[in-house]
């Protein structure tokens, strides 16, 4: 059974590398994370792409197929925010609990289904369970911290305010957690303006029935303001801004240090450091890159639904002209690119923008980075489009991408 199970990894291995692998990037991080041809210089920042939770996650959905060849597999939803990613688990026959037609009530003893990263809902996991299948859970450590964390609001009497996107399946289960407790509860806020409106009725109460109504699914059923604001614990969904989430916390603070007093914070505040150290690792990245070099443009790679990169984006179009791209494709031309509108939120569909003009002429400089769900094998895509849409040689554009 050991070496059963050792030829699986190994042969599994040989699968991810052949699918996700880039010799480009292997060359571009040996010559110091920067690439000169011709007119063009790529300046890669020194964190990017797949996180260890990713790749985790990734490795356990392809072992699983092979492990379990005879039975049907399914995942909850996206394994990650990446397309591509997730078509190439579809090609192995491994379905979507999330795609049309598939229904969770159908599944039972013999069904094998695959946790995803972000992780499921507490009420998700024990209807599994109860239906018999065999759970295969990749749920990222980060995640899990936040979950022991809210958890231990939950029996200390303290309600959980979740800096994160209320729809994102990550907030959603770990909203969950919060409410595992009997009497426990929980408010999702999206930005500091919601974080202000919170402050504000901390400070000086108010109408709690607006409040409800306006926060509406981003507050746990049976809410009260006027008591369930008293003692908060602070969390965050792990792939947000860490300026942001910091900026959400000292706001709760000095909001509870201006009701109850300094003396008595501590009866009424907590918070703990749950920002992922992947998620921080490529803000900060990329925050270097764009200070250590003078760039003309950025581009930013990864899934449209992916929060991390939407946040990486963000970092960037406050310094340089940015464009978030999903895959190679929406390099159409030298003269034209499909992007994601910068500052909308991830979760939040929109039509992908299309700017002309956006490659200069003469010499260029692009900083490029990448999400956390973005394999390497889609950065030396791009890498290699960029060098054929300045004319370097050995790169041909053979027509524009529709």
């Amino acid at each position: 059974m050991f070496r059963k199970g050792l030829d699986l990894k190994q042969e599994v291995a040989g699968d991810l590398a052949a699918a996700y692998h880039s010799t480009v990037v292997e060359e571009v991080q040996k010559n110091g994370y920067v690439r000169s041809s011709g007119r063009l210089t790529v300046y890669l920042a020194r964190e990017f792409g797949f996180c260890y939770g990713v790749d985790r996650a990734v490795d356990y959905a392809y072992q699983t197929r092979r492990r379990f060849p005879d039975r049907r597999v399914y995942l909850t939803g996206e394994i990650i925010h990446n397309s591509q990613v997730n078509d190439r688990l579809r090609a192995q026959d491994i379905r979507f609990l999330s795609d049309p037609g598939e229904d969770l009530a159908s599944l039972g003893a013999g069904d094998v289904v695959i946790l995803p990263a972000f992780g499921v809902s507490v009420g998700d996991l024990a209807r599994l369970d109860r239906q018999g299948c065999t759970l295969v859970d990749t749920t990222c450590g980060s995640v899990l911290n936040v979950w022991k964390n809210v958890r231990r609001y939950a029996q200390d009497g303290f309600t959980s305010v979740i800096h994160g996107k209320v729809t994102h399946e990550e907030t959603r289960a770990t909203a969950s957690q919060a409410t595992a407790v009997p009497g426990a509860h929980f408010v999702v806020v999206r930005d500091e303006a919601q974080t202000a409106r919170l402050c504000d009725f901390i400070r000086s109460g108010g109408d709690g029935a607006a409040l409800v109504a306006e926060f509406g699914d981003a507050m746990s059923p049976g809410f009260d303001p006027a008591r369930d604001l008293v003692r908060v614990g602070c969390a965050n969904q792990t792939t947000m801004l860490m300026s942001e989430s910091l900026k959400v916390g000292e706001m709760l603070r000095e909001a509870m240090a201006a009701r109850y007093g300094a003396a008595d914070l501590a009866s009424h505040f907590r918070a703990f450091d749950t920002i992922c150290s992947a998620t921080q690792e490529r803000q900060d990245a990329v925050e270097a890159l764009l200070d250590q070099h003078q760039l003309d443009l950025a581009i930013v790679v990864g899934g449209y639904n992916s929060s991390n990169t939407c946040n990486l984006a963000r970092i960037c179009a406050d310094r340089v002209p940015t464009y978030h791209i999903a895959e190679t494709g929406c390099l159409v031309s030298a003269s034209q690119i499909r992007h994601r509108p910068i500052g909308v939120p991830s979760t939040q569909s929109v039509p992908e923008s299309r700017t002309s003009g956006w490659l200069p002429e003469g010499a260029v400089s692009i900083g490029l980075t990448a999400g956390a769900s973005t394999p390497n094998s889609v950065v030396g895509e791009i890498i290699e489009r960029l060098e054929a849409l300045v004319g370097v040689p050995g790169r041909t554009v053979v027509t524009e991408i529709s």
